[in-house]
């Protein structure tokens, strides 16, 4: 009885803020009309111009507000992108002073992950119990924002658990890809991809294991990945509080790199480690800045595989694209073999789920949808240990597949000494990286983001341990940035004849069953271009002098309708 009773109670819920939602955009109408002239001119403008306008006097904020109202009501209509909508309250929050129009970001609409905590909205993060959570006051990152100039209007969907490359949940529905409907957006950060591939400006996301790096790259933006203590994460909800084996990170995520750039030293220069303990003290360096747009040449590595699933033809092609800019460009292509990515990502696998995935599960109600990846794993962790070791040794000794046996050897919940282990085991792994660095000398490596384009909806119960190519920089920390280069194109990206997906291990067997050129032409595909810690400034340069060497293959945004 009890069980029925928390069912009932976890689909009205549901109901609850999808009818909220539902009332919040039926109260726009003013928000569903054509764009006019002067709306089309202000998402054309460069941020600055729409900064110092605003400043000045001759744009008024409000009019901003507007326009990208009209872009995410648009975009939400096409994807499910949008979880809490905020825009009437915003028109209140530029009239009454709460926003600073003076600062850094005056005037600039801003849209969160659903995870961020604004002042009297939920932030659900996709459980049904969380409903009502809402938080009297702004976090500190939203108070940050709002003192900056920027004006949060919207927040958007993810996925339930925030451990997918997915974005669907059961309090808010499945979030699409703006390209293509049949495929996922990314995740966790999907929604927020999806309305800026469609007109958004600027937004903010976490990243724990590419959760702003694989939305970029599956609907076509540009995101960083800062390293922990850059950019401010006070005030939020999570699926996993305590987890620090592998710290989240909160980023910006943009539509252009003009803007993501911009964005950032904005934030940066905002002082944020004055709204969040956990930010270093750390101003915004201009000369590192201005050091890398003007270095003459690069030591470029190149990363071309993870060695456990090696990227698709699409991936392959768009690196392969990067590389041969660069190269034109002068700067020196450099083969690298660095410490095993593999390494990493079973060392991840470990650190993340350290506690059994009891955190994430405890949130749960009953009946309530898991996203199929995140449930592998609960269902996983969960079998007696006697029968996953004799699992195991199946995988390893009659499948003869090392990779896969190697991240289910110890996949069980961890005490707290050997948890203590595995972090020493972290702590070593990053010195390895920073040792080799230091001997390889080469100024920023170049990476697929994914092996694969977007996953199509439910995916992730195949691909959800084939994300080694951003985890391994979250295990590390560095600062990574993403840019999207080409589309799939079903002619140029089949997989070969001689493919044979049965020779291929375990994770790789999962990734390569959702590849399917034909079904995927059209979807975007990026690249990842790496620092090392703390070089927010740095990977910004370089973004923009690799967007430049690409010249007239430099990817092309959607329209926006």
């Amino acid at each position: 009885m009890v069980f029925f009773l928390d069912y009932i109670q976890h689909k009205k819920d549901c109901k609850f803020k999808q009818d909220e939602r539902a009332e919040r955009l039926r109260a726009l109408t003013q928000y569903r009309s054509p764009f006019t002239t002067q709306e089309r001119e202000i998402i054309d403008k460069p941020i600055e111009e729409l900064v110092e306008g605003v400043q000045n006097g001759t744009i008024e904020p409000i009019d901003l507000l507007n326009t990208y109202g009209k872009v995410a009501v648009k975009a939400h209509d096409k994807t499910n992108c949008l979880t809490e909508v905020m825009i009437s309250e915003a028109e209140g929050w530029i009239k009454d002073g709460s926003i600073n129009l003076k600062g850094p970001l005056a005037g600039i609409p801003v849209s969160l992950k659903d995870t961020i905590n604004v002042g009297g909205f939920d932030s659900t993060v996709g459980y049904s119990s969380y409903v009502g959570n809402k938080p009297t006051h702004d976090g500190g990152h939203v108070r940050l924002l709002k003192d900056a100039g920027a004006v949060p209007y919207v927040k958007t969907n993810m996925p339930i658990t925030l451990l997918s490359f997915e974005s669907t949940n059961d309090v808010w529905g499945r979030c699409t890809n703006p390209h293509n409907n049949k495929y996922s957006p990314g995740g966790s950060t999907g929604g927020e991809a999806a309305l800026l591939a469609l007109g958004g400006r600027i937004g903010i996301g976490s990243d724990v294991a590419g959760s702003v790096r694989a939305p970029a790259h599956f609907s076509g933006i540009y995101s960083l990945r800062c390293s922990t203590g850059r950019w401010p994460k006070a005030g939020f909800a999570t699926s996993m509080p305590g987890q620090e084996g592998v710290p989240s990170v909160y980023s910006p995520m943009t539509r252009t790199l003009n803007d993501l750039t911009y964005f950032t030293r904005s934030l940066v220069g905002m002082k944020p480690w004055e709204y969040d303990h956990t930010v270093h003290p750390l101003p915004w360096r201009p000369e590192v800045e201005e050091e890398y747009a003007a270095k003459s040449k690069f030591r470029v590595g190149v990363m071309r595989t993870d060695g456990v699933v090696d990227p698709a033809p699409a991936c392959v092609r768009a690196l392969e694209m990067t590389e041969a800019a660069l190269k034109e460009a002068g700067h020196e292509i450099v083969e690298i073999d660095p410490p095993s990515p593999y390494e990493a990502l079973k060392l991840g696998a470990l650190l993340l789920n350290a506690d059994g995935c009891q955190m994430f599960k405890s949130f749960f109600r009953w009946g309530e949808w898991n996203d199929p990846g995140a449930d592998q794993m609960d269902f996983y962790m969960r079998l007696p240990r006697p029968l996953k070791y004799i699992h195991y040794l199946w995988v390893k000794y009659v499948r003869k597949d090392d990779v896969w046996a190697g991240l289910l050897k110890d996949f069980h919940a961890k005490s707290a000494f050997e948890q203590w282990k595995l972090v020493s085991q972290r702590e070593a792994y990053r010195g390895k990286w920073f040792d080799w660095w230091n001997d390889a000398d080469v100024d920023f490596l170049i990476t697929p983001p994914n092996a694969t384009p977007a996953v199509p909806h439910d995916g992730m119960k195949e691909a959800v341990s084939s994300c080694g190519y951003t985890f391994l920089f979250n295990i590390i920390d560095y600062t990574c940035g993403i840019i999207p280069v080409t589309h799939v194109d079903k002619e140029l990206d089949k997989l070969p004849s001689t493919f044979n997906i049965k020779k291929l291990n375990g994770v790789a067997q999962g990734a390569y069953k959702l590849y399917d050129a034909e079904a995927m032409h059209g979807l975007p595909v990026a690249v990842q271009i790496v620092g090392r810690r703390l070089e927010e400034e740095k990977v910004l340069a370089i973004m923009k002098r690799v967007e430049d060497a690409l010249g007239d293959d430099k990817y092309e945004l959607l329209d926006i309708d």
